[in-house]
């Protein structure tokens, strides 16, 4: 078991301070296996980030801290490919990893705030943002903005319920946090 997390901690190493050096992430990254990171130019991931197996990041995105990512999540664009390039399919459109595409999508965020939890499965479209303790229920796919301590659910994602049955509760949970 000790040599198994050390081989765990010493892949996060490499992901952090090789595979991914160009973006910045914080202490206490860990990842599933198959996890896969991309951004066009800014890819911000704050402390304690966990991101499951076979998950992965393909926009340009702004996570906070103590975020959990389920296994298969997914963030991804909105405008990957210049679907509306005439005389052109699809496929061969123009795509957003290229240094020449000008199309839409460009300087779109997608933004995590801290204390996140994104369940097994959900799938998040670009410039999106998910506020501080959301919670989004697996499977879900989130097109608009999320609410801070709610929970979210559904295709597209709907809020179904505040985190925290009473506010004291978020209350107290919030001072905690800032201790």
């Amino acid at each position: 078991m000790i040599l198994i997390k050390i081989l765990k901690e010493i892949r996060n190493l490499y992901l952090v301070n090789i595979k991914y050096r160009k973006y910045s992430i914080g202490k206490g990254f860990s990842a599933g296996v198959r996890v896969r990171l991309w951004a066009k130019s800014t890819l911000c991931i704050g402390k304690n980030f966990y991101i499951g197996r076979d998950s992965f990041i393909e926009t340009d995105c702004i996570i906070g801290d103590n975020v959990i990512f389920g296994n298969r999540v997914a963030i991804v664009g909105k405008f990957d490919h210049h679907f509306q390039q005439i005389g052109t399919p699809i496929r061969l459109a123009s795509s957003i990893r290229e240094d020449n595409y000008s199309w839409k999508g460009i300087g779109l965020i997608t933004k995590i705030g801290n204390d996140v939890w994104v369940g097994y499965g959900c799938t998040i479209l670009q410039g999106v943002s998910i506020n501080e303790g959301a919670i989004i229920a697996a499977g879900s796919v989130i097109t608009k903005d999320v609410e801070s301590y709610s929970i979210y659910a559904g295709n597209p994602g709907k809020k179904i319920r505040d985190r925290f049955e009473f506010k004291k509760d978020l209350e107290n949970h919030r001072k905690l946090l800032q201790e």
